[in-house]
């Protein structure tokens, strides 16, 4: 068997294969960010797919975190039977699951939470008007939501949690010196600017024991000016690793105009997959816990390539999975043909509408037979 179908481990917890479900917005939770029936099918479709390890969609650990509407939350107590309920579905599969934990911060959906948006520093220039520059006291709450809810994904069951530090949210926000320009211990130095994501890691530990599995995803490039860079995101993993961090995702990219920036179109040839492997590269040098890689892969070919060739050690999918929720099924049995994705990024239009995201451009052609 090929080396994507290879086990691997993160920290103690065991995947069969190299394949990860990357963490997107499903649209599919209730208005208050309970897990639906309809969430649990989705997922439970991934685990009988042969996904290695799913990462749901970025759950809110604090009211005013709330990027989206119809998000999952994981910031009350109330929340875990529907979130236990989901984790029982993969695990009768034998899949694992992680819960991806969250915070928007500046790009918090205000209209939603009827809260202001926090930001780290004053003079963001991403930052709405009513937004609020975040007090100690704040980010004192911040670290306990995020530990309180690595604390309720553990009595829901899950195999692990990930921290979402990438794509603009609060604690890429943090790390970023395009976002923060604080003058106390929480700004200024790299160091200090991962600082809170050091304490939320050590409060998680004292909250779940030092065993359960924290994972990350971080941006590896802001592609933005005064953004961080490729090179300080290889010594902020560094940091992570150093942390504790049993595998870290990268991925990179802030919000503009609804989306990331760039997003990426048009993936139809080899060359245009994998539009990060140029700094997971650069991480490999210096990282040795697990890499894992997401952004523009299609082909299992290069997705083989990637791994064979230790830029990273998992393939992380998000949009093709949105597409083909049984693309890593379709590819174990040989089937090797890219995936069916065609990344018009118009799979966002039905969550929008608040019917959960999904492929349309597919519909459309098995509607008319061109499939």
């Amino acid at each position: 068997m090929d080396i994507l179908f290879e086990s691997i481990k993160f920290g103690n917890l065991e995947l069969p294969n190299r394949f990860i479900r990357s963490a997107t917005w499903e649209g599919l939770a209730a208005t208050d960010g309970k897990v639906t029936a309809e969430l649990i099918s989705l997922i439970q479709t991934l685990a009988s797919a042969r996904v290695g390890l799913i990462v749901t969609g970025h759950a809110y650990v604090s009211p005013e975190g709330q990027a989206s509407p119809w998000q999952l939350g994981v910031y009350g107590d109330h929340l875990i039977p529907g979130l236990a309920e989901m984790v029982d579905a993969v695990h009768s599969l034998d899949g694992k699951i992680v819960l991806q934990l969250a915070h928007a911060g500046v790009f918090a959906r205000t209209s939603l939470t009827g809260k202001p948006a926090l930001a780290v520093s004053p003079g963001d220039s991403f930052a709405p008007d009513d937004c609020r520059v975040m007090e100690p006291a704040d980010i004192e709450n911040l670290i306990e939501a995020f530990a309180s809810a690595a604390g309720r994904a553990v009595e829901a069951g899950f195999d692990g949690v990930q921290l979402h530090a990438a794509h603009g949210y609060l604690l890429n926000q943090f790390l970023s010196p395009l976002f923060n320009r604080r003058k106390d211990e929480y700004g200024g130095s790299l160091e200090n600017r991962l600082l809170v994501c050091r304490r939320i890691i050590k409060a998680i530990a004292e909250k779940t024991g030092p065993d359960f599995p924290v994972l990350v995803k971080m941006n590896c490039n802001d592609l933005a000016d005064g953004g961080l860079s490729p090179e300080q995101a290889v010594q902020v993993a560094s940091m992570f690793e150093e942390a504790g961090i049993a595998a870290i995702e990268i991925s990179g990219g802030l919000p503009r105009g609804g989306g990331l920036s760039p997003t990426w179109t048009g993936i139809d040839s080899p060359e245009k997959e994998a539009y990060f492997r140029s700094e997971a590269v650069l991480l490999r040098q210096k990282i040795r816990v697990p890499i894992v890689l997401v952004g523009g892969i299609r082909s299992y070919e290069v997705a083989c390539m990637i791994v064979e060739d230790n830029i990273a050690d998992c393939i992380a999918l998000s949009r093709p999975l949105i597409c083909e929720p049984g693309l890593i099924e379709r590819w174990y049995n040989g089937d090797r043909r890219p995936s069916l994705c065609c990344s018009d990024n118009l799979c966002f239009r039905p969550g929008l509408a608040g019917k959960g995201i999904q492929c349309v451009t597919l519909k459309k052609k098995r509607r008319h037979g061109r499939l």
